[in-house]
């Protein structure tokens, strides 16, 4: 059954060939990360009490978290966080089910307070939980007409949004990605004192890729300057490294600046207590960084809409930037070569999340309106578009259980 498909050839160069290309990635540690994954972190454990508690998953978004930056006194050797940051929950949860004599409530805001601790807890070792960060939550109850829609079935749409996704990531996608996850992996083990707040900008003009990464540094592994300049030195050769293993036989070469920002005969160094600049000057809100493949491509479709925290259900803003990604990374499997998948999802509010409005697949690649594939490549497409509508169970379930990246 065609839902609504529109499968395109584009006469286009495919980004990846193109001269210009800008990819930025915004790490676990910063703070519109952090608002990122404790939204989700909260949608998902409850998600998991309302299963317990009532058998299903019922009405929320929490895709509202705001992070309010403290004040701290970073110095080599160990300095002190002055004033805690500030993290407050926010979001529509269903708070109590039943009614008159059956009312019964639930336990929301212990359950979201839980999850956003332990997330703290177990991916910020510098960061003490309990006297440098402050967490709060406000969840109430969601609007009838959002909440109506929603208790009428399980997969109508609770607005009329888009959600758009993109494949395959070029090698400056994969570059910044890889990045940023190297240096808050496998290089925390050597380099304790890098900070998880780590950013990373990349410009490629033709084959020349300039990455620009900026890591908050922890005071208390770092006993003067020298030490400081030391463990940047030793954060740019792994990271360069890295890039280079990254990178492998294609032909591209790297410029590589670390904390360009410091300013050594001035005395300035990007120093923190805890690793995270929301310590001090840096706040943070919920889809203000990274889209769900982990990226910032303002060369490549996006949308503006927060991904994390909304509800796996009916939630557009979330369900259908998930699957645009997965659909996209399917069909440019199918299509192979140097073709680029742009995929495009249109709901309209109160219709079956699984019967888009408009469902759009462009295939882009030069001389694509006379390449005799295009043919095959439209039934590959449409074939997986299908496929993946009428298992939209699959991908709820693909975000509940953290398979998926929403940041």
């Amino acid at each position: 059954m065609a839902k609504n498909i529109h499968v395109t050839g584009v006469d286009e160069i495919p980004l990846p060939k193109r001269n210009i290309e800008i990819v930025e990635r915004k790490g676990i540690g910063h703070p519109d990360s952090v608002a990122d994954a404790l939204a989700e972190e909260v949608s998902r454990a409850l998600c998991k009490m309302y299963v317990k508690e009532h058998g299903h998953i019922l009405h929320h978004n929490t895709d509202e978290t705001q992070i309010a930056a403290g004040q701290a006194a970073p110095r080599f050797g160990g300095g002190h966080v002055i004033d805690p940051s500030y993290i407050l929950l926010v979001g529509r949860t269903t708070t109590h089910i039943g009614e008159g004599k059956n009312l019964r409530s639930l336990p929301c805001k212990p359950t979201a307070l839980a999850a956003a601790r332990s997330y703290l807890k177990k991916t910020f070792p510098n960061l003490n939980t309990d006297s440098e960060v402050i967490v709060d939550a406000k969840l109430g109850m969601g609007s009838d007409d959002l909440t109506g829609v929603y208790k009428a079935s399980g997969h109508l749409a609770n607005d009329t949004s888009f959600g758009v996704g993109y494949a395959p990531y070029s090698i400056t996608d994969k570059l910044v990605l890889k990045t940023e996850e190297y240096i808050n992996g496998k290089l925390k083990r050597k380099l304790p004192e890098s900070g998880q707040d780590v950013k990373v900008m990349a410009s490629r003009v033709g084959n020349k890729i300039t990455m620009t990464v900026a890591c908050a540094m922890v005071d208390r592994y770092l006993e003067d300057a020298t030490a400081y300049k030391s463990a940047v030195q030793q954060l740019y050769d792994a990271t360069l490294d890295n890039a280079l293993k990254v990178i492998g036989s294609q032909n591209v070469d790297v410029d590589l600046y670390v904390n360009t920002g410091d300013d050594y005969k001035r005395k300035v160094y990007y120093l923190t207590c805890t690793g995270m600049s929301q310590e001090m000057g840096d706040d943070g809100s919920v889809g203000r960084g990274n889209r769900c493949n982990g990226l910032i491509t303002p060369f490549r479709p996006m949308s503006m809409e927060a991904t994390s925290g909304k509800n796996p259900i009916t939630h557009i803003g979330k369900i259908y930037n998930v699957m645009s990604k997965l659909i996209a990374d399917d069909i440019a499997k199918a299509v192979g070569g140097d073709a680029e998948i742009r995929v495009r999802l249109l709901s309209q509010i109160g219709k079956p999340v699984s019967d888009p409005l408009n469902a759009s697949v462009e295939i882009v690649t030069v001389d694509a309106d006379s390449d005799p594939r295009l043919p095959k490549w439209k039934a590959e497409a449409e074939s997986i578009m299908v496929e993946w509508l009428d298992n939209i169970d699959k991908v709820t379930e693909l975000i509940i259980s953290g398979k998926v990246r929403t940041f």
